[in-house]
């Protein structure tokens, strides 16, 4: 129904509750039902995204799925590891900062 009316349809994990195994298998149901993303966090969890996380459910939805990285992203150090780790989008509460981080980092020509 949401992507009938081209509504982006996320999936939220809270992986900091999950178990490697728990991830796998919700992964799992996710690439089957195939929403836009899978989601780490609310961000309100007992903690944010985890770089290993954002590996597991990359590597488990494969390319049907996008990965959305949320919760604890608070730099610009933190958000590249994600994105490393296969995360095609970042949530934060800190954007302005981390683009003020690579913005001075492209200035002093270190990103």
């Amino acid at each position: 129904l949401c992507h009938s009316h081209k509504v982006i349809v996320k999936v939220i994990l809270e992986t900091c509750y999950l178990t490697d195994l728990d991830i796998i298998n919700a992964c799992q149901i996710a690439r089957e039902i195939k929403p836009d993303f899978v989601k780490t966090s609310t961000g309100f969890g007992s903690a944010g995204a985890k770089v290993e996380d954002v590996r597991l459910m990359k590597k488990t939805v494969g390319s049907l799925v996008k990965v959305k990285a949320a919760g604890g992203i608070r730099s610009l150090t933190d958000a590249l590891a994600m994105i490393k780790a296969s995360a095609e989008r970042i949530g934060t509460s800190h954007g302005i900062e981390i683009i003020n981080e690579l913005k001075r980092g492209q200035k002093h020509g270190q990103v």
